[in-house]
């Protein structure tokens, strides 16, 4: 009997964040959580230059009409957040559900397709685990990448994640977050105990042996008063009215997007075709990354996400151990894979 792909296959994501919401408070008061009071936005108007790249001038173009439309001044009305003058630290707080149920389609509507697929994943989870995965995604909690560039020139930044049960943590784990690298996941040596630890935590939650629910606190010491990075909205159509640049909040606290937190925490593929020599990316079918306008995952090297999946469900190409583990990676992830 010839396995067809279905035409409706769906996935839940496995990890599931809450947005991370922004305060602002004293490195050497951290631990009271009392002290920590809300960042929040304003709106500042800036008399600015034109600087972008102009287009090739025409013949015909009038020098003049040129000269004067980039010596005239940018008026720009945007959002701007950053840290009181009295606190120099800043806040950053999330949640994280670990959910079970890895290889089960949340919608399939081919059953001996879902059958096989079950079949594999259960292969997978007997012969190499979930452990590098799990490893992989706790480096991504206890390096910080979750607080992009407010972690870029922080003096100090350390992370404390703590396992909920009933409301209350249960256990708790520091991690000194630039002694992790953004680069590689070779682990600093002080930090094994607590690592492992967080590490099988994740492990548990994604083979549903247990309920995994994690409350994650970034400490980044910038300096008072100095600028923090909530997200950017994106408003496809401004107009000529309103803000150059309008940031995130909730209920008028700044905050990042739960998608980026997400991004950051699967950049653990380094298994793609250069992950070698160009670090970890996102875990995306295409291995797509759109600030650099690059596909790394592509269709003609057959090592996108649909080719490696459809060769083992449909034809029994097992993949490399590298790229079943970013197969599984992708369903972590979640999403609409119907053909």
């Amino acid at each position: 009997m010839t396995l067809n792909k279905p035409s409706v296959l769906a996935f839940e994501r496995k990890l599931d964040f809450s947005d991370a919401l922004m305060f602002a408070g004293s490195w050497e008061e951290r631990e009271r959580s009392a002290i920590w009071e809300p960042v929040t936005l304003r709106e500042k108007s800036v008399r600015g230059t034109i600087s972008n790249r102009l287009k090739e001038k025409n013949p015909e173009q009038n020098s003049a009409k040129l000269d004067a439309s980039i010596e005239k001044p940018n008026l720009q009305t945007v959002d701007v957040a950053s840290l009181p003058a009295a606190c120099d630290t800043l806040k950053l707080s999330f949640t994280l559900r670990v959910l079970e149920g890895l290889g089960r389609p949340s919608a399939c509507n081919n059953v001996e397709y879902d059958k096989k697929l079950a079949r594999i994943v259960d292969d997978y989870v007997k012969s190499k685990g979930l452990g590098e995965l799990a490893r992989r995604y706790a480096f991504n909690l206890a390096n910080g990448r979750f607080l992009w560039r407010n972690r870029i020139g922080a003096e100090q930044v350390e992370v404390l994640v703590e396992r909920l049960k009933n409301g209350n943590a249960s256990d708790s784990w520091r991690f000194a977050a630039l002694y992790f690298s953004l680069h590689n996941f070779d682990l600093p040596r002080t930090q094994d105990a607590a690592f492992a630890a967080l590490a099988g935590c994740i492990e548990k939650g994604l083979s549903g042996t247990e309920h995994i629910l994690l409350r994650v606190s970034a400490f980044v010491r910038l300096g008072s008063g100095q600028e923090v990075f909530p997200s950017q909205e994106l408003i496809l159509e401004r107009g000529n009215q309103g803000k150059s640049k309008t940031l995130y909040q909730i209920n008028g606290i700044a905050g990042i997007h739960s998608q980026k937190i997400g991004n950051a925490a699967r950049c653990i593929d380094t298994w793609y075709p250069e992950g070698a020599e160009g670090g970890p990316i996102a875990v995306e079918p295409y291995g797509s990354v759109t600030t650099q306008g690059k596909a790394y995952r592509q269709p003609r090297d057959k090592m996108d996400f649909y080719t490696l999946l459809d060769g083992w469900v449909l034809k029994d190409k097992v993949p490399s151990p590298e790229n079943q583990h970013f197969v599984m990676a992708v369903l972590i992830r979640g999403g609409v894979f119907g053909d």
